[in-house]
């Protein structure tokens, strides 16, 4: 068996078009989505992410603006900066690019932005009304994965889904999206954990398999039934002497074995990276067309 690819970058296209025509019909009623997106200090992958989804909102036609404030900066002050947007009409999503400084508490920076203006969906209100099923900006990464599996015919319902990770960002939110009694839910959910004995075990059960481990190759093939779905949220630098940056990006999943197994796998890079921009204009236009949607709604 040799596996479907799936396009992440070919869906996150399809998705921005969606966006860009939105942008536009807000246009004409007199409405400028803009997002703005916060970033402390100069952490090189920060700066690159920030730069493409600038970019990427510029491409559909969205105002945004990335303010860039110093390293030093202290909490308070990052606070006050995040109120000023907060009551600034201009701004309808605002993004705070993680990781932040360390001595910056990123759960009360989180917690600062406007539940209304929180289109990376971290702000507790909306997790919360994510479990409850109810409207909220659903936190990105996890919703491109079910528009993934959605848009490929890879309907999550009725299947067993084990999640590889249990993070704030993707393991518990995407939990939360697959539960609910919603279109791209309905599935029976595992999470697995650095705390689980034997992963594999959970995993060789599972219809679809998501992987957001943070560990180099961490799903081998012998970890993956014949046919299963298998999603790839890793993104894991590691070193290559044929690469001019002497490095290259990997994800979670050993993917050319596990190729050989699946019916269907998400590539590193091209997979769900593509996906987490998309959908961070997709709950911008939301925000900017008067809130989100009730969970699970498309």
């Amino acid at each position: 068996m040799t596996a479907t690819i799936i396009d992440g970058q070919a869906i996150a296209g399809a998705v921005r078009d969606e966006v860009r025509a939105d942008v536009a019909a807000l246009r004409g009623r007199g409405v400028e989505p803009g997002l703005i997106v916060v970033l402390v200090g100069d952490n090189p992958a920060s700066v690159s992410y920030v730069r493409g989804k600038t970019k990427a909102a510029a491409e559909v036609g969205m105002r945004s603006e990335t303010l860039r404030l110093p390293e030093s900066m202290t909490q308070t002050e990052l606070l006050d900066v995040i109120a000023r947007l907060n009551d600034d009409p201009a701004w309808h999503g605002i993004l705070v690019q993680m990781p932040l400084p360390r001595h910056i508490d990123e759960s009360a920076i989180a917690s600062a932005v406007a539940v209304s203006k929180d289109v990376d969906g971290l702000h507790p209100t909306n997790v919360g009304r994510l479990f409850r099923g109810e409207p909220a900006y659903l936190s990105c990464t996890p919703h491109g994965v079910i528009q993934m599996l959605m848009r490929t015919g890879n309907d999550p319902s009725g299947k067993h889904v084990v999640v590889c990770g249990r993070s704030n960002l993707v393991g518990k939110p995407l939990a939360g999206l697959l539960m609910r009694k919603a279109p791209g839910g309905n599935a029976t959910v595992t999470v697995c954990h650095t705390g689980t004995p034997d992963i594999g075990a959970h995993t060789r059960t599972a219809d679809i398999v998501i992987a957001a481990i943070g560990v180099p190759r961490a799903v081998t093939a012998d970890m993956v039934r014949d046919g299963a779905v298998v999603i790839d949220v890793g993104i894991n630098r590691v070193p290559d002497a044929t690469k001019k940056t002497g490095s290259r990006l990997i994800g979670d999943v050993d993917f050319d074995a596990v190729a050989r197994k699946a019916s269907a796998i998400t590539p590193v890079p091209g997979g769900v990276g593509p996906m987490t921009v998309a959908m961070l204009l997709w709950n911008t236009v939301r925000a900017a067309s008067g809130g989100p949607e009730t969970a699970g709604s498309k």
